[in-house]
């Protein structure tokens, strides 16, 4: 009987919890209406776990190419006619596009964010781009009385379908505290950084140690094979030691079969390595172990790798001789 008692009780807890924690406008009590643009590997997925939830009034999507939402519309989402239309049916709009050249064109294209943005309405960029862009994006939208805060992600494919990631926000503080409950539900931490850019910088930073981990990893799997080692010892004797990490697990058997499905494709780490070897110029910081690994993922790309995982940079090492 106690056990039956204290079951209803923690379901009762539970349901409690859950409709405290559900976002609401501050100026109405009702749940909040969100957007999503950008509907690629990361998009989806993140769009997927607002969906999910349940506690939200409505999720919109948007992709340029309209056909990329139809599995989130059929499970519920509605269909945005533009990112003007979303942004102006929603109360926060978030935005996960595959380069500044994207997200500048999101905003201020035609029928972009900006000619839907009003007052009150909030917008924020999850994709990796350079502070300036940023900065950009973010005057404009508070130009407008909107509010704007950039939230790039640490994390790729699985994270993001797990709602894992890591968020890097900055920006307006009121809209960090707003997207809480959206926040919860597409990562496991989100961090506030302060004034728009620290986001940016934060991401680029991560971004270039991880591909600088990638191209060593890759040359010491190229120079243990051909040195008549088994990679699969390889891959062993680094799990058990000091530089055991997620990466390598994960990316190993894929080096070694040499097949690369895209979790985060190559073409968008090398991007990020060139913004952050941008960013080392502008500050006088010198980042020669970065700017080789750069010109490996270039060398990648060039032999038609870049829409493949970035471990397909391990291709790269087999070209020399």
């Amino acid at each position: 009987r106690c056990s039956v008692s204290t079951f209803f009780q923690n379901l009762l807890q539970s349901f409690t919890e859950s409709v405290a924690m559900a976002p609401t406008d501050s100026a109405t009590g009702s749940a909040l209406k969100v957007g999503y643009l950008g509907i690629g590997i990361m998009g989806e997925a993140c769009a997927r776990n607002l969906l999910k939830s349940g506690l939200f009034a409505s999720v919109t999507v948007w992709n340029r190419t309209a056909s990329k939402c139809d599995a989130l519309v059929a499970e519920g989402a509605k269909l945005g006619a533009s990112p003007a239309a979303v942004v102006a049916e929603c109360d926060i709009t978030f935005g996960m596009l595959a380069d500044p050249d994207a997200a500048l064109q999101a905003v201020f294209g035609d029928n972009g964010v900006l000619a839907g943005i009003s007052p009150g309405r909030g917008y924020v960029d999850m994709s990796t781009v350079d502070e300036a862009t940023s900065q950009r994006i973010g005057a404009a939208i508070t130009a407008k009385g909107g509010r704007f805060l950039e939230a790039p992600v640490s994390g790729s494919k699985k994270p993001a379908i797990d709602g894992q990631l890591i968020i890097l926000a900055a920006g307006d503080e009121s809209l960090f505290s707003d997207c809480a409950g959206a926040f919860s539900k597409m990562g496991k931490r989100s961090l506030y950084l302060g004034a728009t850019g620290a986001g940016a910088r934060m991401k680029l930073v991560v971004n270039m140690i991880m591909g600088s981990m990638m191209g060593a990893f890759c040359e010491g799997m190229a120079l243990g094979e051909k040195s008549g080692l088994k990679q699969s010892d390889l891959l062993e004797v680094l799990s058990l030691g000091a530089m055991a990490n997620p990466m390598f697990a994960l990316k190993g058997p894929a080096i070694v079969g040499r097949n690369y499905p895209p979790a985060f494709p190559l073409k968008h780490q090398q991007k990020d390595l060139r913004l952050a070897l941008a960013l080392g110029d502008q500050l006088g910081q010198a980042l020669p172990v970065a700017a080789a690994a750069n010109e490996q993922f270039k060398v990648a790309r060039a032999l038609g790798r870049g829409d493949e995982d970035f471990a397909a940079v391990y291709e790269a090492t087999q070209t020399q001789k």
